[in-house]
């Protein structure tokens, strides 16, 4: 038994319409395709579901709770499309520790003037994909590789400066920059989930310490209070001003490169438009 949805539209309209003619008007087709789906349903279910004079059409009664069902399975196919397409009406933009620095009120700003069909959210989820793999986002700004995960695509859209975030009291707080050497004898703050820095900035003979963190405010507390030193991208910087903390740059360390990640197999539409803002408010002085 083979039921269509086009088939069940097409009986509720007849009905609703009151004529085949006009269920055909109301459907875009010709009325003999009308009677030709008409008569398919009829055979599929191998009963007749309407009685039909020069004047009148109305259902029998298997026709009747045929109607019933009818309207109720298209009632939940019209809710599955929504419940499919809903969500691209939004954009959710996840991620990890700082979203795009200083770039990140004009991003807001101007895709609610360039794109008002799709409301952007941004999500904070302290996750390696900042929450693209846990499906809470569209997109995700990523500052690490994603690595041999094949599942995702990532295009680069900026590069950030590396800063080292130290106390406000620390002796290398005095300086306008430091160098990696400077930070070789102390001790770094790393989150290795999301984290930009790794020991590898260093070489093999000269590698700092490390204690693990995994959220940006507890870093920025104990860096605060002096017993640690951290790095970060730049963005950290301005998306979190913090009493008692300082940023400096780096002057020998490489930059950081911003990435935007998306499911490989279900990007969402406004990608391309997304990547094409970013790469343009980086390139900005």
């Amino acid at each position: 038994m083979d039921v269509e949805i086009r088939q069940l539209r097409c009986l509720v309209a007849i009905v609703d319409e009151g004529t085949f003619t006009d269920a055909a008007i109301a459907l875009g087709v010709s009325q003999a395709a009308v009677s030709r789906t008409l008569a398919s349903l009829e055979r599929a279910l191998g009963v007749r579901l309407l009685r039909r004079t020069s004047r009148t059409v109305t259902p029998t009664v298997a026709g009747q709770r045929v109607l019933r069902h009818a309207r109720r399975v298209l009632g939940e196919v019209s809710d599955l499309v929504l419940a499919a397409t809903s969500d691209r009406a939004e954009l959710r933009v996840g991620y990890a520790w700082s979203a795009l620095g200083r770039h990140t009120p004009a991003f807001q700003r101007q895709w609610a003037r360039a794109h008002p069909e799709t409301d952007l959210h941004l999500i904070r989820v302290n996750s390696a994909t900042a929450g693209l793999a846990e499906g809470v986002c569209d997109l995700a700004v990523v500052r690490r590789p994603l690595g041999e995960d094949r599942r995702f695509d990532s295009a680069i859209v900026g590069l950030e400066r590396r800063l080292c975030a130290l106390s406000s009291d620390d002796p290398l707080a005095r300086r306008r920059s430091v160098r990696l050497a400077d930070l070789a004898d102390r001790t770094l703050l790393v989150d290795r989930r999301t984290g930009t820095t790794t020991t590898d900035l260093w070489p093999p003979d000269a590698r700092p310490a490390t204690e693990e963190t995994h959220d940006v405010d507890d870093w920025l507390n104990v860096i605060a209070g002096g017993r640690r030193i951290g790095m970060t991208a730049e963005s950290t910087a301005h998306q979190y001003p913090r009493p008692g903390v300082v940023y400096r740059p780096v002057r020998d360390a490489e930059p950081v490169a911003v990435r935007l990640a998306w499911w490989r197999d279900d990007p969402h539409p406004a990608t391309p438009a997304a990547i094409e803002l970013l790469t343009t408010l980086y390139r900005e002085p």
